[in-house]
């Protein structure tokens, strides 16, 4: 009779266990210690931060950020990037103020339509045409940019929302908490759902992780990643929409820059640039402690915008470096 000899486990492996187990929990968890460390401190800091209406105040300023931001982390769980959200954005603002002749249906359903086509446009370029995502969303930055100077004539023109429904929809809300909060929270509830159980949850991360590997296991890549460039329009309208309810208005300027500081958001929260990991409770944390530090930052009030901005080029920086040893941990 032959006895099977289990493999042992000695110290070693059990030490690097461990250090994987930590590590992936510190690259999950990360930003929301940091974040609940900085709302202590600040408290204690500030007297007027721990208030609230800057608590709300940070909430609302998130939301839109939040919105996009989603999307964004469906694209880089797949291992694309979207650089075209801050100017589909802009985009979705002043088709919701051209819109908002028609009530709130017009002001929400057509830039829906339009910055759905747009991802639709992109999507198939990547999908499909085999095209850099890079490029793709590039082009699309620039592009869409143009487009919405062209509908403002040069930006010279800035659509206003007289229909005092759809600014309820900015400036209204439930609890002490504005609409634009509360379909945030709606937003990341359905994307982490969709992550979670949806049928094509497990394609996103898989594509992330290996698209070699997921097409091999007879997987549908390409409709995963033509799929999350969609969403990703979808939700830069959404917010787009969003804040020009809010600020009863369609400004062409807004949303540059927006892709970086939702990249920056997935990034924080734990998504790796690479795909294959991420969540969306690591987004929300991410988005949050970006908009906590900007708030920071205003509080003290005596530094200037270009030193606000190396404050938080350094911060992301540091996170980025810390993301990428923490996933080589987890590898070794």
């Amino acid at each position: 009779m032959s006895l099977a000899l289990e493999p042992s486990v000695g110290p070693a492996t059990t030490k690097q266990v461990t250090r994987e187990r930590i590590a992936g929990n510190v690259q999950r968890y990360g930003a929301a210690i940091v974040l609940g460390l900085l709302l202590v401190v600040g408290s204690f800091a500030f007297p007027t931060f721990p208030t609230l209406s800057n608590f709300t105040n940070i909430a609302t300023q998130s939301s839109f950020l939040l919105i996009v931001a989603v999307g964004m982390t469906f694209v880089i769980l797949t291992g694309g990037i979207d650089l075209s959200v801050g100017s589909v954005y802009a985009l979705g603002g002043i088709l919701a103020a051209y819109g908002s002749t028609w009530g709130i249906a017009g002001a929400v359903l057509l830039p829906l339509l339009v910055c759905g086509v747009v991802g639709i446009l992109q999507g198939l370029l990547i999908a499909y045409g085999g095209m850099a995502p890079f490029i793709v969303t590039l082009a699309g930055l620039l592009g869409i940019r143009g487009l919405v100077f062209a509908l403002t004539n040069e930006g010279a023109n800035t659509p206003l929302i007289k229909d005092a429904a759809v600014t309820a929809l900015g400036q209204g809300g439930i609890l002490g908490l504005r609409w634009p909060v509360v379909i945030a929270v709606v937003v990341v509830v359905i994307g982490s759902v969709l992550l979670a159980r949806g049928r094509g949850s497990q394609t996103v991360l898989a594509v992330g992780g290996s698209e070699s590997a997921a097409v091999l296991m007879g997987l549908p890549v390409a409709r995963v990643k033509f799929s999350v460039y969609v969403v990703s329009g979808l939700c830069a309208g959404l917010a787009g929409a969003l804040n020009a309810a809010y600020s009863s208005s369609g400004v062409p300027t807004v949303g540059v820059g927006l892709e970086l500081s939702a990249i920056a958001a997935v990034v924080i929260g734990g998504t790796l640039l690479t795909g294959g990991r991420g969540n969306l409770i690591g987004t929300t944390a991410g988005v949050l402690l970006l908009t906590v530090i900007q708030n920071l930052i205003n509080q003290v009030g005596s530094l200037t915008s270009s030193v606000q901005a190396v404050v938080s080029g350094i911060f992301l920086a540091v996170v980025v470096i810390i993301q990428t040893v923490l996933s080589r941990t987890q590898r070794l």
